[in-house]
């Protein structure tokens, strides 16, 4: 089927022509005329499977029509990020292009004036992120109730960042006869209640199972060690080795780790920028640019650059840190693999991160193979981890210290207080003595003696004393506030 069987205007389907696109995706071909009809439509994709323009091209035919009045916009887009809202205005631009539309954007780190001249002549399409769409309108400058479409864009990523409350409280300023669009690329169970609240009477779009990843995406997980150098001198390598690596994103969890490894790339001379939240959005935007169009082939990245961006010719994707929500490793791996080109998605996997990886492998329902830390081409398939190996190591230690010690097992087998070592500051206590052992190491004093069975306290039950002929086990990795004692009641 063809855009022209679709029930697209003339001057949509002459854009659409000029783009060079024939033939509509599978969620185009199924929304676009659910669209043109004035339906609720709630539709499930995985990325990269061409939801924008399942919404942009039939509101532009819906548009034709009509004039938006002063600070009254006629139709809301609600995005999770300033990126996915920039780009969804570049849609609207290039399919737009021969209609005399006002688009106006709504987004933090740019200034209040500016958009607020945009909203008083009058606005067709407003694209926003709640945030600032809720600070135009407390500050009385945006009146929501002539809003006649209404699309929530990127569901899921709304209810990882916290934001359903505020579409909820924006929801309530537009009128109840809307047209309400909603797109995601999962459905977790929330979104699923939510979707009961805002949308009346849906037609359910679903091209792909919820969760899936894109088919032509290879996925490797390798090996790393604990500390962060190790992990770094193991992507360094990997960037090195890689085969047909034309440019890469770098996940990582937090927004320090984002500024440390991209500095850390740098000074081994690597060209590469940095993308987190708590960048200007200046600074942000230059580096999405730089990185689209190939100035800098690596892009260190939080998951604010894991949804929706197209970027189509990413050729590999690196999880620096396995992401902690299993949903967002379909995200980040969608940046590569786009509209039907191959990709790579290589996640480094630490001891701690193998309880992570099995909830990833449970959601996409495959394991994801094992190579080593230089070759894509060698797959380790014995190495990949069995179902004990992935539960978290401080719980299995916990659960056999429990199936030898009994009570006192289940608490991981805790040294007596005097063996711990002491704090290093704060809580009034000062450092004990140093000795030097035999080999010159310094340790605790009080670790250099024998250990001792402490006494039972008043409201200790008399079996929670540490047999001291047993040796207590190494929890020195543990943090202080987990080694203190805990007195059963009687």
């Amino acid at each position: 089927m063809s855009f022209s069987h679709l029930g697209l205007s003339d001057k949509v389907l002459a854009a659409v022509a000029a783009t060079g696109y024939t033939t509509p995706t599978p969620i185009q071909e199924q929304a676009i005329p659910h669209v043109l009809a004035r339906r609720d439509v709630l539709g499930i994709a995985q990325t990269g499977t061409g939801k924008t323009a399942a919404f942009v091209l039939p509101m532009l035919t819906l548009l034709e029509k009509g004039r938006a009045r002063a600070r009254m916009p006629r139709t809301l887009i609600l995005e999770p990020t300033r990126e996915l809202a920039a780009q969804v205005k570049e849609q609207f631009d290039k399919y737009g292009a021969g209609q005399k539309l006002n688009v106006a954007l709504l987004i933090g780190g740019v200034s209040f004036g500016d958009q607020d001249t945009k909203l008083t002549r009058g606005v067709d399409v407003l694209i926003a992120t709640p945030g600032r769409l809720l600070d135009h309108t407390e500050r009385g400058g945006l009146l929501l109730t002539g809003v006649e479409l209404l699309v929530i864009d990127e569901a899921d990523r709304m209810l990882d960042m916290g934001f359903i409350p505020d579409i909820e409280r924006i929801c309530k300023m537009i009128p109840f006869t809307r047209q309400t669009l909603f797109f995601t690329a999962t459905m977790p169970p929330e979104i699923a209640r939510i979707t009961e609240t805002f949308l009346h009477n849906p037609e359910k779009i679903e091209v792909s199972r919820p969760a899936t990843t894109a088919v032509g995406v290879a996925q490797f997980q390798v090996s790393v060690g604990r500390e962060p150098h190790e992990k770094r001198e193991t992507l360094r390598r990997l960037l090195r080795d890689a085969k047909d690596l034309n440019n890469a994103i770098i996940f990582c969890n937090r927004k320090r780790e984002v500024a440390l490894l991209h500095k850390s790339l740098q000074k081994h001379g690597f060209s590469v920028g940095a993308l987190h939240g708590d960048m200007d959005q200046s600074a942000r935007t230059a580096a999405l640019d730089q990185f689209r169009k190939g100035e800098i082939p690596l892009l260190v990245a939080s998951d604010v650059a894991a949804r929706g961006l197209d970027i189509p010719a990413v050729s590999h994707v690196f999880n620096f840190d396995v992401p902690h929500h299993a949903d967002d490793y379909v995200h980040r791996i969608g940046r590569t693999g786009r509209a039907g080109r191959a990709g790579t998605a290589i996640s480094m996997v630490a001891p701690l991160d193998y309880k992570s990886l099995a909830a990833i492998e449970k959601l996409i329902g495959q394991a994801i193979p094992r190579i080593d830390g230089g070759s894509e081409s060698h797959v380790d398939s014995a190495a990949v981890p069995t179902k004990d190996e992935t539960e978290h190591p401080r719980h299995s230690r916990a659960r056999d210290g429990a199936r030898e010690g009994g009570r006192e097992g289940s608490r991981g087998g805790r040294k007596p207080r005097r063996e711990r070592e002491p704090r290093r500051s704060g809580g009034g206590r000062h450092p004990e003595p140093k000795t030097q052992s035999p080999a010159g190491a310094f340790t605790p004093a009080a670790a250099a003696q024998p250990s001792r069975t402490p006494s039972i306290g008043r409201h200790q039950a008399p079996h929670a004393a540490i047999d001291s002929s047993t040796e207590p086990a190494d929890h020195s990795h543990l943090p202080a506030f987990l080694l203190r004692p805990i007195r059963a009641r009687v």
